[in-house]
């Protein structure tokens, strides 16, 4: 039996890509340090006889009892609120916890994925957004820390696959959304869908017209395990090319709660990516995949969810 090993396994992204692999038929080790991560993402898979859970901070000394066939390296703060609140820890987890992860990769001759993110374009001079652009990213900026600790990652990931013949893979995931993002969240679709769940005014930066491209869970770990069982080795965009922009997103959401909230406008943070959609090309040549779920049925479930965690009920 395939063992696999989850960083940031409680979190929004990798509670759903734990019950993936369970699907799969993988034996699955979650780690997570619970700084962003949450026990409830995982308390449906607690007691299943092929997941285990171990409470730790992949910064620290990293040893796993046993073969591991497969290492996904998620853990990360990864709102725009976590890492300024853990500005220090986000570089960490994507520098220390990355060359732990990969040296245990490189011990127990494992496969890695490493999650990286869109931010590595930083507030792009191109678009769409490519794997081949390099980027426009201010490292002294408050949101340097999360765009340089995920280059820094990936940076790492490429030298071990370069010297030490490592089997690695890069995800370059785009805005992502569903149910178990966290309700204070930090990022648009949480906290539009909690603010036009109370009646309370919608909080838009800017004039709203920064545009996002939105790509639901079930889709993003469709693309993510598509990689990891490919034959691919360099960076690939996973995410939805629709773009959209804020205040859109803002409106439909209201429409779709069915809110009398009010859409209120507060100053752009520093560095706001000004625009934000990916090239998915490659992941349609190399993995046959493109999202299928569309932003409207994709926002009701994950209404439904914020609704359900709103009342207590979950």
């Amino acid at each position: 039996m395939e063992r696999a090993l989850v960083t940031g396994g409680a979190g929004f992204l990798g509670s759903h890509l734990c019950e993936r692999l369970l699907n799969e038929g993988l034996y699955v080790t979650c780690l997570d340090n619970l700084l962003t991560g949450n026990p409830k993402n995982i308390g449906h898979l607690i007691g299943h006889d092929r997941f285990r859970f171990v409470k730790y901070d992949v910064t620290d000394y990293l040893h796993v009892e046993g073969k591991l066939d497969y290492i996904l390296h998620f853990a990360s703060p990864a709102s725009p609120d976590d890492y300024h609140r853990h500005p220090i820890h986000t570089l960490k987890v994507g520098s220390l916890g990355t060359h732990k992860t990969l040296g245990l990769a490189l011990a127990k001759k494992a496969r890695y994925l490493v999650a990286s993110t869109s931010e590595v374009y930083g507030d792009p001079l191109i678009h769409p957004q490519k794997e081949d652009y390099w980027g426009n990213v201010n490292p002294i900026g408050p949101r340097g820390v999360y765009d340089e600790a995920k280059r820094f990652g990936e940076a790492m990931v490429m030298a071990y696959q370069r010297v030490h013949k490592l089997d690695t893979r890069i995800v370059r995931i785009f805005n992502t959304f569903g149910p178990r993002m966290r309700i204070k969240d930090g990022r648009a679709v949480p906290n539009f869908i909690t603010q036009a769940i109370n009646n309370e005014d919608i909080t838009v930066y800017g004039d709203g017209s920064q545009t996002r491209s939105f790509c639901y869970i079930s889709d993003l770990v469709e693309g993510i395990v598509r990689l990891l069982f490919s034959d691919y080795k360099l960076p690939v965009n996973i995410g939805n090319p629709l773009e959209v922009s804020v205040l859109d997103m803002a409106k439909k959401i209201k429409d779709i709660v069915g809110s009398k909230s009010e859409i209120i406008f507060k100053p752009l943070p520093v560095d706001d990516p000004k625009v934000r959609q990916p090239d998915i090309t490659l992941a349609g040549d190399i993995l046959k995949w493109s999202p299928n779920v569309s932003i409207d049925d994709g926002l009701k479930q994950t209404v439904e969810y914020f609704k359900s965690v709103l009342s207590g009920d979950c």
